[in-house]
C-alpha cells in the first residue's frame, strides 16, 4: 500500500485545492469519454470514485490519476458493437466483464513480474508518448471548443472534418472557449499559483445558468443522473458465451494499460526525481479495474491528461486524488444539477490546453542538441501516437528504441590501447591502428559481443594483425565494455583465434569480467595448456607476463 508523505498545513491545503481542479475538469472529461464507450454518462463518474481511490491507497506512483481513458474506451467500444446496444444492459455487462477481465490480467501480469517491459521506456520515448498524447488530446477537442459536429474516428481524419466543416463554427460556442482560454493563460502568467481551471469552470457554469447559454444555441453538458453505483458482478454466463471476443479485447486493452500507466509514471517520477514501482502499480491498477467492474462502470487506466492536471494545479500527492474522489461523491449525491450546464466548448478549451501543456518541447530541443537520433526517436513515437493511436504507437516506440540501440552496437566505437607520451595508457581509434607494445596489440571491443557485430569484430581483427609490424606475438582483446558474449560472437573469436594461431600469434584477453570468462570458457577459449596465460585482470598484470616481471605500467 503506497504512503501520503508527512504533509504541511500549507501543502495539505494545496493538495486539497489541486484535488478540486482535478474534480472540477475530470468529471465532464469522463462524462465525455462515455460517448466514446458507449455507456451512460453517470458511469464515467463511477470511474472516478472506487477505482481511483484503490489505485491511490495501493499503487505506488503517487502523481498518477486513474480513470476512464480513450484509448481503452475506444477498444472496449470497437469490440463490443458487433455484439450489443450501446447503453444497453447486455452492453453494461460486457463492459463489466472486460473490466474484471483487465483485472485479472492484470494481476497475472504482477505476478509474472512484467514489469520488466517498462524498462524498453527510455525518456526520449515518454517525452515522445507524452507529446503525442498531447497533440491528440488538443486536436480532439478543437471541434467542440468551435462548436463543429466533427466527423471520423482517429485525430487527422477529426481535423480534416474540422477543418471542412469550418464554416459551421457556432460564434458562441468559439467565444466562450477564447474567453476560458485567455482567462487562464492570462492568469498563469500574472498570478500561477490561482486555480485559473478550476474558477474559469466555476464562472462558465455559472454564466450559462445566469444567461441560458443552452436556449442561445450554446452547447451544455446536460442533465445528469444523480445517486452511487450498484455493486454487483458481471454474468459469467452472458462473458462466457464471447469468451474469444472480451478475452482478445481484455488482452489488448491490458497491454494499453501497462504501456501508457508505466510510461506516465515513470515520466512523473523522473520530474520530482522519485522512486516508483511498476509492481505496485500493477496492482493498484487490477484492484482499480475490478473495482471498476463491481461498481457497473468500464474499463480504468492511468490518465495522463488527469495527472497533468494534477500537477499543473500544484497536487503532488495521493492526497489531491483522494480529495478529487470525496468531491465526486458529493456531486454525485447532491450537485449533479449545475454540471448540466457547464459549457461543452468551456471544458474544450480547458482539456485543450492540459493537452497542449503534455507537449515536451523543452526536452525535444535538449534531444535534438544533444542526441540527435533520439530526438528523431521522440518525433516518431509522437506522430505515431497522433496517427495510429496510443495502442499501436506504445509498441512501435518500444521497437524504435530497441532498433535504434541495436544500430550503436551494430556499430561499436571500438578502439586500440596505446602508450602515450608520458608512458599512460590511452585509446586511439581503430584506423590509426599500432601496437601496446612491441609484438603486443590491445584492441578494445566497446559494446556486446553478437551476431550483428561479430562481423565487424573479425574483419578489424583481421585488418590489425594484418597491418601489424612484424613480429606480432599477442593479440589482446579488452572486454572491459562487453557484458556478453552470444554463440556467433564466440564462433568467430575461435574463427579468429585459429586464424591467428596459424601465423604464430596468440589471442588473450583483457579485463572480462567473470561472467563473460565463464562464456569465453564454454566457447572453448580458455588455455590450450596449464601454463599458459590466456586471461588478464589488469594492464599492469598483462604486462607483467608479456615482458616479465621487471615490467610495471604507470
Amino acid at each position: 500500500m503506497s504512503a501520503i508523505p508527512p504533509l504541511g498545513r500549507t501543502s495539505f491545503a494545496t493538495e486539497l485545492l489541486a484535488g478540486a481542479t482535478l474534480a472540477a475538469l475530470a468529471i465532464p472529461e469522463v462524462m465525455g469519454y462515455t460517448r466514446i464507450a458507449g455507456t451512460p454518462v453517470v458511469t464515467g463518474l463511477y470511474t472516478l470514485l472506487l477505482p481511483a481511490a484503490l489505485f491511490a491507497f495501493f499503487g505506488s506512483s503517487r502523481h498518477l490519476v486513474v480513470g476512464a481513458d480513450s484509448a481503452t474506451a475506444a477498444i472496449m467500444a470497437g469490440a463490443l458493437l458487433p455484439l450489443a446496444q450501446p447503453a444497453s444492459g447486455e452492453w453494461m455487462q460486457f463492459a463489466s466483464a472486460l473490466a474484471l477481465g483487465c483485472a485479472a490480467l492484470l494481476l497475472v501480469a504482477r505476478t509474472a513480474r512484467l514489469s520488466f517491459l517498462a524498462d524498453f521506456l527510455s525518456r526520449t520515448v515518454l517525452a515522445g508518448f507524452l507529446t503525442g498524447v498531447g497533440v491528440q488530446v488538443a486536436l480532439g477537442e478543437l471541434p467542440s471548443a468551435l462548436g463543429i459536429e466533427a466527423g471520423g474516428s482517429g485525430t487527422l481524419a477529426r481535423l480534416a472534418s474540422t477543418l471542412d466543416r469550418f464554416r459551421d463554427l457556432r460564434p458562441g460556442d468559439a467565444l466562450v472557449a477564447g474567453a476560458v482560454l485567455a482567462f487562464i493563460v492570462a492568469l498563469r502568467r500574472l498570478a500561477p499559483r490561482i486555480p485559473g481551471a478550476l474558477i474559469a469552470v466555476a464562472a462558465a457554469i455559472a454564466a450559462s445558468s445566469y444567461f441560458g447559454f443552452e436556449a442561445r444555441g450554446i452547447s451544455v453538458i446536460g442533465s445528469l443522473q444523480g445517486g452511487l453505483p450498484r455493486l454487483g458482478l458481471p454474468d459469467p454466463t452472458l462473458a462466457w458465451q464471447h469468451a474469444s471476443e472480451l478475452g482478445s479485447a481484455a488482452f489488448a486493452m491490458s497491454l494499453v494499460i501497462l504501456a501508457q500507466s508505466a510510461a506516465t509514471s515513470r515520466a512523473y517520477a523522473w520530474k520530482y526525481d522519485e522512486a516508483y514501482s511498476l509492481d505496485a502499480d500493477l496492482l493498484g491498477l487490477s484492484l482499480a479495474n475490478a473495482g471498476a467492474a463491481i461498481t457497473g462502470a468500464f474499463v480504468v487506466n492511468g490518465s495522463p491528461t488527469k495527472t497533468q492536471m494534477v500537477d499543473s494545479a500544484g497536487g503532488r500527492t495521493q492526497l489531491a486524488h483522494l480529495a478529487m474522489v470525496a468531491i465526486v461523491l458529493v456531486v454525485l449525491l447532491f450537485f449533479t444539477g449545475p454540471i448540466a450546464h457547464l459549457p461543452r466548448a468551456a471544458l474544450s478549451a480547458v482539456v485543450l490546453l492540459i493537452g497542449l501543456d503534455l507537449v515536451r518541447a523543452r526536452e525535444l530541443r535538449r534531444f535534438h542538441a544533444v542526441r540527435r537520433s533520439e530526438f528523431w526517436v521522440a518525433i516518431a513515437t509522437a506522430a505515431a501516437v497522433v496517427v495510429l493511436g496510443v495502442e499501436r504507437a506504445i509498441i512501435l516506440a518500444m521497437l524504435l528504441s530497441l532498433i535504434d540501440h541495436v544500430r550503436r552496437g551494430y556499430r561499436p566505437h571500438n578502439s586500440v590501447v596505446l602508450k602515450g607520451p608520458d608512458g599512460h595508457a590511452q585509446l586511439a581509434s581503430v584506423e590509426e591502428a599500432g601496437e601496446y607494445a612491441p609484438g603486443l596489440i590491445v584492441y578494445r571491443f566497446g559494446h556486446s559481443m553478437y551476431y550483428a557485430n561479430a562481423d565487424v569484430l573479425a574483419r578489424e581483427v583481421t585488418r590489425l594483425a594484418d597491418e601489424a609490424p612484424a613480429g606480432l606475438r599477442w593479440f589482446v582483446v579488452d572486454m572491459d565494455a562487453v557484458d556478453d558474449v552470444d554463440f556467433s560472437a564466440g564462433e568467430t573469436l575461435s574463427d579468429l583465434r585459429r586464424l591467428l594461431a596459424g601465423r604464430g600469434v596468440s589471442l588473450k584477453f583483457l579485463r572480462p569480467s567473470p561472467s563473460v570468462l565463464q562464456q569465453l570458457a564454454r566457447y572453448g577459449l580458455h588455455a590450450t595448456s596449464q601454463s599458459e596465460n590466456w586471461v588478464f585482470a589488469s594492464l599492469r598484470d598483462l604486462r607483467h607476463h608479456y615482458e616479465g616481471p621487471s615490467a610495471t605500467d604507470p
